[in-house]
């Protein structure tokens, strides 16, 4: 990792109360000292929490943290690491379900998809216009969007960052 901070977000969207301290460990080991997650009920899921942190570290800590987190059962999480000096942003999503899905972002959150993962989408549609659809949808991790917009949403008058889908 390079010696330049980056900033992010860790939103953990539901995690079963055991699992919590674990995430916490998770989370020192791979972002260094930060402040100690605040773990709310998650209302979308009854028996399970959410939390968020905003944090600060080298570049390339986003990554760290998304691998650490990776494949526990029934955790569902994003984490963001903005665009800093030198690097893209980039956004990890997981669910349960459909596994980790990474984007890299530009300045602003926007999910940049690159010319070789258009160029994949039109070889692999073979000139079927819904084939493209598919295959762009993949690209924008929308079926992670999907899935995590009702764990978004959190309880009335939670601290509550919109991701929304432009077009």
């Amino acid at each position: 990792m390079s010696g330049i901070d980056a900033r992010g977000v860790l939103y953990v969207h539901s995690a079963p109360a055991a699992l919590c301290p674990h995430i916490e460990w998770a989370v020192g080991a791979a972002l260094g000292a930060q402040e100690k997650l605040e773990w709310e009920p998650q209302p979308a899921a009854p028996g399970t929490y959410r939390a968020e942190i905003n944090w600060s570290a080298p570049q390339g800590s986003g990554a760290k943290l998304a691998s650490s987190l990776r494949g526990w059962a029934h955790l569902r999480y994003e984490i963001t690491e903005e665009a800093s000096e030198g690097s893209d942003g980039s956004r990890w999503s997981h669910t349960p379900e459909l596994g980790i899905f990474h984007a890299t972002t530009d300045v602003t959150g926007n999910i940049m998809v690159s010319e070789d993962r258009i160029r994949y989408a039109y070889e692999q549609a073979n000139g079927d216009p819904s084939a493209v659809y598919h295959e762009l949808s993949l690209a924008l991790g929308e079926a992670w969007d999907e899935e995590l917009e009702p764990f978004r949403q959190a309880a009335d008058g939670a601290n509550v960052r919109w991701l929304h889908r432009v077009g």
